[in-house]
């Protein structure tokens, strides 16, 4: 902003887009502009417009996906509508950039909460013998009132594991007290890997086998499918406590040849038919489209599932 500040021609609109909590672009930008000495609204425009892209989403990209935007002024709010729509189908003008803000913070944690949701409900799901992924298609078979949420080993990327957390900063700092539902999803989503894990010796303890010593496979690493992104990827946390617990790890992702986890480096497996094979225990962590899941499950000695992909009778799944 500083930079900007010093670099500003006359009726320039600067637009936020990175995703923080409310209040910034008015209460941090808005000051650093001034300070140069232009003028709002005079010598430069400002507005708020949440990015919204999702990678390696076939259908929505930047044009055709609303743009929501939101100025500290009227005027702002006009000149960011007229540069969006030069390239975007649908432009959204929200009241202010406070409003745009919080719009972008409220749809991650809509889907951070919901993903809390269905992530507790696979725990006791399992405790009490019920399919939770069948329980979950037979819900969305309702055509008004639900949205069909899947449980993981827990979420990654760069928004949800992030962006409710601005949120709930600002609650606190401006009221004094916690935003509730925030911090209880992320203390569900954020036990995830350990209880992935915690399957994971428990089916090898069916077999008699420990942990400890055991080959453990781990498919895909990336936070989401058919792209290479590894930005908080649960798969870190999970590759972690396997091997506080002294697994032997292996990895595979079409996306991904080499892994990092903590100090350690990791060489994809060359051959995955026979690391499958060869392997304790095979743990799904992320669906690539490639991956034949069920020729995979049925090559493995053990499979454990934590997407829902598997049918076979012989995959343990979330």
């Amino acid at each position: 902003m500083r930079t900007i500040a010093q670099n500003i021609s006359k009726k320039t609109a600067v637009i936020l887009e990175s995703t923080t909590y409310p209040g910034t672009t008015e209460e941090l930008c808005l000051p650093i502009l001034e300070s140069a000495g232009k003028k709002l609204d005079e010598d430069f425009h400002l507005a708020f417009s949440p990015e919204r892209i999702d990678p390696g989403n076939k259908i929505y990209g930047l044009k055709n996906t609303p743009k929501v935007v939101g100025g500290v002024t009227q005027e702002s709010t006009k000149a960011a509508v007229d540069f969006y729509s030069q390239f975007v189908d649908t432009v959204v003008p929200a009241k202010g950039a406070k409003e745009a803000e919080t719009a972008k913070l409220l749809e991650n944690t809509y889907r951070h909460i919901n993903i809390a949701l269905v992530n507790e409900m696979s725990k006791f799901c399992h405790e009490l013998n019920i399919d939770l992924w069948d329980v979950i298609n037979a819900a969305k078979t309702k055509p008004f009132g639900f949205q069909a949420f899947y449980p993981g080993p827990g979420v990654g990327g760069h928004c949800i594991p992030i962006d409710p957390n601005y949120l709930s900063y600002q609650v606190r700092k401006s009221l004094g007290y916690p935003f509730r539902f925030v911090e209880l999803a992320e203390e569900i989503n954020n036990s995830m890997p350990r209880y992935v894990v915690d399957r994971v010796q428990a089916q090898l303890n069916n077999d008699q086998l420990a942990l400890s010593g055991a080959t453990v496979l781990i498919l895909g690493v990336t936070y989401k499918p058919n792209i290479a992104d590894q930005r908080e990827s649960p798969a870190t946390d999970v590759a972690k406590e396997l091997v506080a617990r002294g697994a032997v790890l292996q990895f595979h992702d079409p996306m991904v040849a080499d892994w990092k986890v903590a100090d350690a480096s990791y060489e994809r497996v060359g051959d995955l038919e026979a690391a499958t094979a060869n392997a304790e225990i095979v743990l799904l962590l992320q669906n690539h489209s490639s991956y034949d899941v069920e020729a995979l499950a049925a090559k493995s000695k053990r499979f454990f599932d934590t997407r829902g992909a598997s049918a076979s009778a012989s995959a343990e799944r979330l």
